[in-house]
C-alpha cells in the first residue's frame, strides 16, 4: 500500500478521496472562480474524514468545512430540495416495471433535465442558507 492509502482512516474515505482525485479535479479546480461559487458536500462519514477534509481544503478554492455545515441538511442541498423531486415526478409519470427500467428512466430523465431547473435550485440556495441562519440552524422552511 502507498503512503497515500495508509493516511486514510477507513476504506470509504479512501475510496471517496480516490474518486475526488481521479474523476473530479478538473471541475473542483474551476469551482469558486466566481465569488458566489463554492464546494459543498454532506456529512457522510467518508466526507467528514480528516484526510478527506485536508484533501478538499488543498484542492478546492472555496470549501465549506464540516464544522460549519449543519450535520443533516437536505434543505440546504440543491439536489435534495429541488432536483430529486423534479426527477422523481418525471421518472414515475408511468409505472416502472423493474429495476432495469428504473435505471434507464433515471439516466434518460437526468440527460434531459433542463439547465434552468439546476439554475433555479442553485439560485434558491443563498436564500435557504440565510433562512437557516435566521432560524439558528433549526427548521426554516416557514421563513422562505
Amino acid at each position: 500500500m502507498t503512503d497515500f492509502h495508509n493516511s486514510f482512516t477507513d476504506v470509504l474515505s479512501w475510496k471517496f478521496a480516490i474518486t475526488l482525485l481521479i474523476k473530479i479535479p478538473p471541475h473542483l479546480r474551476c469551482v469558486a472562480t466566481l465569488p458566489w461559487e463554492m464546494f459543498q458536500q454532506d456529512s457522510a462519514p467518508a466526507h467528514r474524514a480528516r484526510d478527506t477534509i485536508k484533501l478538499l481544503q488543498r484542492e478546492t478554492l472555496a470549501f465549506i468545512s464540516p464544522d460549519l455545515w449543519p450535520p443533516n441538511s437536505p434543505d440546504l442541498n440543491p439536489v435534495d430540495y429541488k432536483i430529486w423531486g423534479v426527477m422523481q415526478d418525471r421518472v414515475y409519470q408511468k409505472k416502472v416495471k423493474d429495476v432495469n427500467e428504473l435505471r434507464e428512466r433515471l439516466v434518460e430523465v437526468w440527460a434531459r433535465l433542463q439547465q434552468n431547473v439546476i439554475d433555479d435550485a442553485i439560485y434558491q440556495w443563498r436564500r435557504r442558507v440565510r433562512a437557516c441562519v435566521r432560524a439558528r440552524g433549526g427548521h426554516f422552511e416557514y421563513l422562505l
